[in-house]
This record gives structure tokens, sequence and C-alpha cells, in this order.
């Protein structure tokens, strides 16, 4: 009597779609729909909008998955995702993603407006094949150049209320595009032994460690400059300044922290701490838009 696989549960799927690096995608990308309005935008559109970002998010993260099996299952950190314990098939995953895709571009297109639906295609391309598959195993600036990719849901969400790519966009773009390398690399050094064991030419990987911590106090600088851009163009007020000049110093307390001590787990810290550095940084862009005052 043969046993019967088990059927995928809904958890496995859920897994697929990095349920945590989407959060962060459509929270910025809401802020940029709040930061597009003087008020509150309309909830169908604000609801569409949230909703077709978020699946194709959710699209890219699966597609993710699927080419990066063969190396999951080397790493420790990813060896428990759903491919490589066998969970799902391949054909699952493929199909699965492509439906996501599939939906989130008929929302987007028909609820919202062509150049979101356009825009959001090209980034979910952009990261699932183009990084995941060329730039991620051909050079360590892979994720510099994917920053491109990553930083843009703010960008998304503005488009989606306006219909029209505003300078102010491309301001949240540059922050999370700076943003992308000072907050990756510290990860990338503390896990630089099982990248190397799957060939992925990571920076502290291809340049060595002290590279690579040099590189993100270099980071953590532009960061602060970019950062204070919005202040000094007049998209933001004194609200946000007080609050991202010393989040922004401490980004380089952290780069400068590591350059010290070391070790992984100060890598780590400053990893961590690069996730809780932008979400303040939106929320503090929120609460300066609706509170907004200038000296």
């Amino acid at each position: 009597m043969t046993s019967q696989s088990p059927r995928p549960s809904w958890k496995s799927y859920l897994e697929l779609c990095k349920p945590k690096v989407v959060a962060l995608i459509v929270f910025t990308a809401i802020a940029g729909m709040l930061l597009a309005v003087p008020g509150m935008p309309p909830i169908g559109l604000f609801i569409y909008s949230s909703l077709g970002i978020a699946l194709a998010a959710a699209s890219a993260a699966a597609i993710n998955h699927y080419i990066d099996r063969e190396a999951d299952a080397l790493m420790d950190r990813n060896k428990n995702r759903p491919l490589p314990k066998g969970e799902l098939s391949s054909t699952n995953v493929i199909t699965f993603a492509l439906a996501l895709g599939v939906i989130s571009m008929a929302l987007l297109l028909v609820m919202v407006n062509a150049l979101t639906a356009l825009l959001t295609f090209l980034s979910a391309l952009g990261y699932a094949i183009i990084y995941t598959v060329y730039l991620k195993r051909a050079t360590p600036q892979n994720i510099v150049i994917a920053g491109a990719f990553g930083a843009t849901p703010p960008m998304l969400g503005w488009c989606a209320m306006t219909g029209e790519l505003h300078p102010y966009s491309l301001l949240l773009f540059l922050i999370i595009f700076a943003w992308t390398p000072p907050h990756f690399w510290p990860l990338s050094i503390a896990k630089r032994k099982e990248f190397a064991k799957v060939g992925i030419p990571m920076l502290p990987v291809t340049h060595g460690v002290e590279y690579t911590r040099l590189h993100i106090l270099l980071y953590s600088l532009l960061l602060f400059i970019v950062t204070l851009l919005p202040y000094l163009t007049g998209m933001s007020g004194l609200i946000y300044l007080s609050a991202v000049v010393p989040l922004g110093l401490g980004f380089i307390y952290f780069a400068i922290l590591m350059m010290r001590r070391k070790d992984d787990k100060t890598a780590m810290r400053t990893f961590f701490y690069s996730l809780m550095y932008l979400t303040v940084l939106f929320i503090a862009l929120l609460i300066d838009h609706y509170f907004k005052f200038t000296l």
C-alpha cells in the first residue's frame, strides 16, 4: 500500500510570498499614497492599489524561491523553505506565482492606472528575473543595482494616486535606493560563509569583510545626506527633520561600531537597526505630512 504525499499547506504558500518583506514593501507603498495627496486618498483606489502592489511583490518573491531553490537547499538560513523541504513542487510554485502576477496586473490596470501597472510589472520583473537570475551571481555590486528594483514601492504608491511620477516620489525612491546597500551588507557579512558556499559573490565574499564594513560606513554617510533632501526641497518640515537626523546618526554609529568590534553579532544588530530605521523614517514623513510646521 503506497502512502500519499500530504497536500501542500497554505502556510507553505504564504511563506513563498515572503510576508515580512512584502509587509515592508506595502508599508512604504502606502506611505507614498498618503504623501501624494493632501488629505486621505479615495478608499477604493487605496485598497486596489495596496492589494495590487502586494500581490505583485508576492509573485516576485515566489519566483525568487523557485529560481534559488538549489542554493537555498545548501544554506542554513534558507534550507527550511517550502521547495528545499519538498513541501511544494516547482510546478506548484510557478503556477502560484503566475496566478498572483496576473491578478495583480489586472487589478492595477483596470482599477488603478496603466502607468502604475507598467512600473509595478517592471519592478517585479527586475527583482524576480534580472536580479535573481543574473545580477545576484554576476557582480559583487548586485545589491546596489538591485536597490533600484526594491526602491520603487513608494513611487508606485504615489503614482497610483496621481497617475504621474512626481519629483517628490523620486526622492522617496532615492532614500530606499541609498538605504539598501548598508541595510543588506551587514547581513551578508554575518552570512558570508553561506553565500560563498553557494557561489553568490556578495561584497564580503569577493572583497573581504573590512572592505565591506568601510562601504557600509560610506553608504550610511551618503544615506544621511540623501534623507535631508525632503526637508531641503520643502517636501517635509521640522517634524521629519527632527526624526531623520538622529536616525541617520544612529546608522552612522552602528557603521562605526562594526568597524571597531568586527563581529557578526554587531553586524546583525546593524541589520535589524536598518529595518527599524526605514520604518521610523517613513512614519516621520507621514506625521510631518499631516501635522507639518516650519520656521
